[in-house]
């Protein structure tokens, strides 16, 4: 198996589970040297109290192919991403791909709730989670990465720019949150491209994160058994496939031509030819345009 990333040095901020997992995988898969970092841990779990930690992550990175290294890290203590940069500069001298997966808020926004009505404190926690983190990481780790040309910046949200530019993403701070990714990606487009790196947003489809899958009542080997009461599911994917793009960004030596814009897994998916881990290439945000926003029956028929 070719290992297109051999030499490569990636951090993925926010590797515990989900996609943040998947892409570390896929990073490990194409030979990367991956630090994942998390606040979920063997030793200590975050409020999340779910089973997956950054060892763990790191474990399958080096079955992989890879080599994995956790190092539990607040994203929102500047001091310790300081000090995990200084630790990849001082092992590595190095980075050339920063994955930002930082997110946390799976229990701190309602549906459709107002922000009048939305609690504050939650709120509020869940944008200094999903948009302070980024950056506290994003100012701490450019500098190493643009030691070398040809760096990438991985911005992870949920939505493309062009989908949550017409559409009203769950309740304001999710919306906000979300929104406010994309446009860092933008930012930090202008930023790095003179410099000779390049940034770009990505967003997975309906992914079949361990939340998602146990909030359905299935695993991952039957969660087509979720389709009787949620037919539309048909259209998701492993978070191996958002991996598989982020390692098809890393390893094309034209990714500048990106720089800045917004991606999907799926978009990619036609672009690089890598399918997911079933042989499929889901593209969930046409699909959500074409099918399940107009209220049609589910059929993914040329969708995956």
């Amino acid at each position: 198996m070719t290992q297109p990333l051999r030499d490569k040095v990636a951090l993925v901020a926010g590797a515990t589970r989900g996609a943040g997992r998947g892409i570390a995988v896929e990073l490990g898969a194409a030979g990367a040297t991956v630090y994942v970092t998390g606040r979920s841990t063997r030793a200590r779990r975050s409020e999340y109290d779910r089973p997956e930690t950054i060892e763990d992550t790191a474990d399958l990175v080096t079955e992989a192919g890879g080599r994995g290294i956790a190092v539990p890290t607040d994203h929102l203590e500047p001091a310790r991403v300081k000090a995990l940069v200084d630790r990849i500069a001082a092992e590595q001298g190095r980075l050339d791909v920063l994955v930002n997966d930082i997110w946390g808020g799976e229990m701190l926004f309602a549906w459709d709730a107002p922000v009048w009505e939305h609690d504050l404190d939650k709120g509020l926690r869940l944008l200094r989670l999903a948009v302070e983190t980024h950056a506290i990481t994003s100012h701490h780790a450019l500098p190493l990465l643009l030691r070398r040309p040809g760096g990438l910046v991985v911005e992870v949200t949920d939505g493309t720019a062009e989908y949550n530019r017409d559409h009203y993403r769950v309740s304001f701070f999710y919306d906000l949150a979300k929104s406010s990714v994309l446009r860092m990606a933008f930012a930090l487009g202008h930023e790095l491209g003179p410099r000779g790196a390049t940034a770009v947003a990505l967003t997975p489809g309906w992914l079949r994160s361990e939340l998602m899958l146990d909030h359905f009542g299935v695993r991952e080997d039957n969660w087509r058994d979720a389709l009787g009461k949620v037919p539309h599911f048909a259209i998701s994917e492993t978070p191996r496939y958002v991996g598989r793009a982020v390692a098809a960004l890393a390893a094309d030596p034209d990714v500048a031509r990106f720089n800045g814009t917004s991606l999907s897994s799926g978009g990619l998916a036609q672009e690089y030819g890598f399918t997911d881990l079933d042989g499929s290439r889901p593209d969930a945000w046409r699909y959500l345009v074409e099918v399940q926003d107009p209220g049609r029956p589910a059929d993914v028929t040329g969708y995956r």
